[in-house]
């Protein structure tokens, strides 16, 4: 099965191109991928039939979608399990000759290609998954620095070559779970790569994304500076997963340890996680009740300058007034001196410009009240419903200690078996030999009396044989 090529995306459905995705799926349609505990099985289905039928039933394309989603997701999980099993019982850091990680990128490869919807060239279709993966640097502003280091490597010359080093370059940083959720949950985006029923467009991608999370427990380390990775062959190899009939189970004993192991290390990872996100959010509050003081103390400064402007505003209208009445006392006496009116004239022009400046500005400082009160309540909302999540945060932080500290009292309860266990075998064995002892003992006392029965026969008979 290693030698097939799988070929994951699926054309219209009309009869020709039916019959030619059932030629070049077979390795996913024709079988169907489930797990036995941590094992593959393969189970053959009914022969596609490659003639036109008026009922078709394995035939139709979002059967034929549905088995490979689901053998997909089958073969992420164990390609998954084996690689954080193996990679903790080396515990050493991984490079990129190590067959179950070679495995677990082809195995992301074809999850990625799922679906794939072809782009036309001048030399024909093309179809690669580096087009989502550059998508998550808009999403993620950290993935920026993968993908301009993918970019800036020189020996990768094709789409395929760039994803498969993106693959590794998030896994070295420990953001790849991260990343492919940022991506899945955006399927406005992704709808212009993928088919509505592709991999990522369903819920086996959100799952895959999740069981990636346990992959932050390895360390992993790549060259690619003269790794080929352009004209690689992604082929998956079943044999590594297959289940093999003479092979032994182990004692249940081990298969608890280690199922309590690798529960305490995800629920390590993942309490690192969400001390992180509430460090951040916390700083986010602090920040925020930082912004609200300072917008507080321009508030009351705002209200200070039109408590001001508008007394500059009466003592402008009172002096108006004052002048208005002048003016017309002025008028009255034509024996006033006409120079003095044209200045009072003049001062009046000035005043009243001044006047409605003043109410300019007075309404300005209004607006700017209103906004910033608006922004105030705003801020106020964020900060409580901030809050809100920091405290739900913590509440599941506090579970999952609680959580930690149970799994770690059952390891030790486990080890306290496993002693008591190995006490007891040490004291049947000694049991055992001291049996075997008395066994041998008593098989040769048998032998004695038999010789002894043999002697005294042999005597009776000499015996008889005087007497007669």
């Amino acid at each position: 099965m290693s030698a097939l090529t799988p070929q994951s995306d699926m054309p219209t459905p009309t009869t020709d191109k039916i019959t030619q995705a059932a030629m070049e799926t077979i390795y996913l349609c024709k079988f169907r991928v489930s797990m036995d505990g941590e094992w593959l099985c393969l189970r053959e289905l009914d022969d596609i039939s490659l003639t036109p039928d008026p009922e078709p039933t394995h035939e139709d394309p979002n059967y034929l979608m549905a088995n490979e989603r689901m053998n997909l997701m089958n073969m992420a999980k164990l390609s998954i399990k084996g690689l954080i099993e193996s990679a903790l019982n080396l515990g050493r850091t991984l490079d990129s000759d190590y067959a179950p990680l070679q495995q677990f990128f082809v195995v992301m490869e074809h999850c990625l290609k799922h679906g794939l919807k072809a782009k036309k060239t001048f030399l024909g279709q093309n179809k690669s998954f580096w087009g989502p993966l550059e998508l998550v640097e808009k999403l993620v502003p950290e993935a920026a620095e993968i993908t301009a280091s993918v970019k800036d490597l020189p020996g990768l010359k094709t789409p395929v070559g760039r994803g498969r080093a993106w693959l590794r370059l998030a896994l070295m940083q420990k953001k790849l779970s991260e990343y492919m959720k940022a991506l899945i949950n955006r399927k406005d985006l992704l709808s212009e790569f993928y088919e509505p029923n592709a991999l990522m467009m369903e819920e086996e991608g959100a799952i895959i994304a999740g069981l990636l999370v346990g992959l932050n427990v390895i360390d992993a380390n790549f060259c690619m500076k003269g790794e080929d990775l352009d004209s690689q062959v992604g082929v998956i190899d079943f044999s590594m997963y297959l289940k093999d009939g003479n092979s032994t189970k182990g004692s249940e004993g081990d298969g608890q340890i280690t199922a309590i192991l690798d529960q305490k290390n995800y629920v390590e990872e993942l309490n690192r996680h969400l001390s992180a996100t509430v460090n951040n959010l916390q700083a986010k509050v602090d920040a925020l009740e930082k912004s609200n003081t300072k917008l507080t103390e321009e508030l009351a400064v705002a209200n200070n300058r039109i408590i001001t402007l508008q007394e500059e505003m009466e003592r402008v209208k009172e002096e108006s007034s004052y002048i208005l009445e002048s003016s017309r006392k002025a008028t009255k006496d034509r024996s006033a001196d006409g120079q003095a009116l044209t200045e009072a004239r003049k001062q009046l022009k000035e005043e009243t410009q001044l006047r409605l400046d003043v109410e300019k500005e007075l309404e300005a400082q209004i607006g700017m009240r209103q906004e910033m009160e608006l922004a105030m309540k705003m801020l106020e909302k964020d900060v409580c419903e901030k809050q809100d999540a920091l405290v739900a945060l913590r509440q599941q932080l506090d579970d999952l200690r609680a959580l930690k500290h149970e799994l770690s009292f059952k390891l030790q309860s486990s080890d306290m078996g496993a002693k008591q266990k190995s006490e007891l075998n040490s004291r049947l064995e000694e049991k055992t030999n001291q049996m075997a002892a008395t066994i041998k003992q008593l098989e040769q006392s048998e032998k004695d009396l038999v010789k002894q029965a043999k002697t005294l026969n042999s005597a009776a008979n000499k015996l008889i044989q005087k007497h007669h």
